[in-house]
């Protein structure tokens, strides 16, 4: 019970910096996507039972803040965690490196599967354009927010794990 309640506040802080401080203070390439950090960390570290559930519903709200399609970051996290679930069996998730590389590749596959959500279901011409330029610079940036959020607190790690 207290996991889930840890689990609720640390996603209740990471929507209001996401959706309201970053966006004031950060230009657009460089404002870090906490909520897939989140799922990055959902997915590899802590063991939820409906963790897809929780992963869905973040990109829903990411969705109603963002002003994009309603559904194409619920279905993107959702993707992303399911992946992420089925390798953590794998993988040493305690590693350091492991998280940023994995929050990169996530946030990398999050923004093609974005662009192959719209060119598939919309009619609007050169998406890619939008997309693209700014995807590198995104996981960069990702990657320095999970490495300073992973390498300076316990977040994500569970009761073994300390």
């Amino acid at each position: 019970m207290i996991e889930i309640v840890k689990i609720f506040l640390i996603i209740v802080v990471a929507l209001l910096l996401q959706v309201t401080l970053f966006p004031a203070y950060l230009a657009d390439p460089f404002k870090p996507n906490l909520l897939i950090i989140i799922v990055v960390s959902l997915g590899l570290r802590w063991t939820v039972r409906c963790g897809g559930c929780f992963a869905f519903l973040l990109g829903l709200v990411l969705d109603c803040f963002s002003g994009m399609y309603l559904g194409l970051n619920g279905f993107s996290f959702l993707c992303i965690y399911l992946l992420l679930e089925q390798m953590s069996d794998r993988l040493y998730t305690d590693s350091l490196h492991l998280m940023i590389l994995v929050v990169f590749l996530a946030t990398v596959a999050n923004g093609l599967v974005h662009l192959l959500l719209l060119l598939v279901f919309s009619a609007a011409k050169g998406v890619y354009t939008s997309l693209l330029p700014g995807l590198l610079p995104q996981g960069l940036v990702n990657a320095l927010a999970a490495s300073i959020i992973f390498g300076f607190s316990s977040f994500g790690t569970t009761e073994e794990g300390k």
